[in-house]
C-alpha cells in the first residue's frame, strides 16, 4: 500500500512531473463531457506531447551526465522560458 502512496505522491509532485497541468485539463475534460474521450482528442494529444518532450530531454541529460535527469519544476519553467513558451 504504500507503494501506492509514494507513487501517487511522484505523480503530484512538480519537480517530478512536469506535464501536471496536462494531465489535469485532460481529467476535467473527461469529467465535462462524461468521460466521452473522442470530445478530449486535443488534451489527450498535448499531453503526449508533453511527456515526450520531457523524456526526451530527461534522456539528453542522462547521455549528457547532467544530474538530476529530470529538470526540476523551476528549471523546467526557466527552459519554457527561454523557448518562448511550451514547444508543445
Amino acid at each position: 500500500m504504500m507503494a501506492n502512496k509514494s507513487s501517487a505522491q511522484k505523480v503530484r509532485n512538480a519537480d517530478s512531473n512536469p506535464c501536471i497541468e496536462e494531465s489535469d485539463n485532460s481529467q476535467r475534460c473527461l469529467d465535462a463531457y462524461n468521460y466521452d474521450k473522442n470530445m478530449c482528442s486535443a488534451y489527450f494529444m498535448k499531453y503526449k506531447s508533453c511527456r515526450k518532450y520531457w523524456h526526451d530531454v530527461m534522456l539528453q541529460r542522462k547521455r549528457s551526465g547532467v544530474k538530476p535527469e529530470m529538470p526540476n519544476a523551476e528549471e523546467r519553467q526557466q527552459i519554457l522560458t527561454a523557448l518562448g513558451g511550451k514547444p508543445y
